[in-house]
């Protein structure tokens, strides 16, 4: 038997065979697909009659706190002890949305060094961590499709109910812009009518994970799209910036920047959108493109970050101001790959 069929028929007899003390962790400022994945995978498991706990390594949007099992979620370090514990003790680990153990922060030591067999389900390129069964495949819309097809490969589909539905419903969303992008298989559709047939309400979700901000929030994006955007149309790129003392000045709460990165990408002619947040220790940076212009290699190679093809991450420790500067001066450099991008 090959090492990966072995365990997968590992990880089946030990899920078979409940109670298991099971952690799921997920990434550091965890969106609506890990979220989702994390939850609803954690509702099946549930339902098996396993000992659960969610971990996050930090707070996560409101804006996500209605998702089913979301009252159990433990936030690190404000839930410091308890979710130490559970790592600690843990039979199985399933590592959800992510592929390098740097991204739980605080929590990577205990990540690595435990003993637990553990399991990553990512839709990620290039992964920095390994584990002892690896659910990836970069094709695939997001994780909670990749749950999904997990679930129902290890013949499990008995436990799914319209909470599980909802979560991994809400993860397939999120990661695709309402089916905007990373959504051309068709596979992704048989999943998601699927997931219909739990009886989910497929508009409330898609108004509490869109039309559920505050009124600060609404001001902000207002200020961001008039005062703080540049548009470099020999580039084709537009990048937007907000210091702290504007997060403060709207009341800036965890997610409220969300998706601000794609306003930009409406303009005519434009393919590569960046937005830049100051935080207390760093410069949280988000990159979207269109066509071919990889954001991803673009992130990992100047900004410590990664991501997918056209929708990255990255971070700056050093100050606002040099950050900016530092992303000018790179365009020069892909002003061939970004001016050949026609609609």
């Amino acid at each position: 038997m090959n090492p990966e069929r072995q365990h997968k028929s590992e990880i089946k007899s030990l899920l078979e065979n409940p109670p298991r003390r099971i952690t799921i962790i997920t990434h550091v400022n965890p969106d609506g697909d890990a979220m989702g994945s994390s939850l609803g995978l954690e509702t099946v498991l549930i339902c098996m009659g396993h000992d659960t706990a969610v971990i996050a390594p930090n707070v996560y949007p409101e804006f996500l706190h209605w998702l089913p099992g979301n009252k159990n979620v433990l936030v690190y370090p404000a839930d410091k002890s308890i979710a130490e514990k559970k790592i600690s003790q843990a039979e199985v680990i399933f590592i959800i949305d992510f592929n390098d153990f740097r991204r739980v922060n605080q929590l990577k030591n205990l990540l690595e060094n435990s003993p637990a067999f553990k399991v990553i389900i990512d839709h990620h390129p290039c992964p920095e961590s390994r584990a002892n069964l690896n659910i990836t495949d970069v094709s695939v819309s997001s994780t909670a499709e990749l749950v999904y097809q997990f679930i129902k490969n290890l013949e499990l589909q008995k436990f799914i109910n319209r909470e599980v539905a909802t979560c991994l419903f809400t993860g397939i969303m999120a990661d695709t812009g309402c089916f905007s992008y990373n959504s051309s298989r068709k596979e992704t559709y048989l999943a998601v009518s699927e997931l219909l047939d739990y009886g989910i309400d497929k508009d409330g979700i898609y108004y509490k994970l869109y039309d559920n901000f505050t009124a600060h929030r609404m001001q902000l994006l207002g200020y961001a799209l008039n005062k703080k955007m540049q548009v470099l149309p020999e580039y084709k790129t537009v990048f937007i910036s907000l210091n702290k003392d504007e997060l403060v000045k709207f009341d800036f709460q965890t997610g409220d920047s969300e998706n601000f990165v794609n306003y930009p990408l409406s303009i005519k002619n434009i393919c590569f959108s960046a937005l830049f947040i100051e935080r207390d220790d760093h410069v949280k940076i988000s990159f979207r493109s269109k066509g071919d212009f990889a954001v991803n290699e673009f992130a990992r190679k100047h900004f410590n970050g990664g991501g997918h093809l056209n929708a990255a991450g990255g971070e700056s420790y050093t100050t606002l101001d040099k950050t900016l500067h530092a992303f000018r001066d790179l365009l020069p450099e892909y002003k061939e790959q970004l001016i050949k991008y026609e609609i």
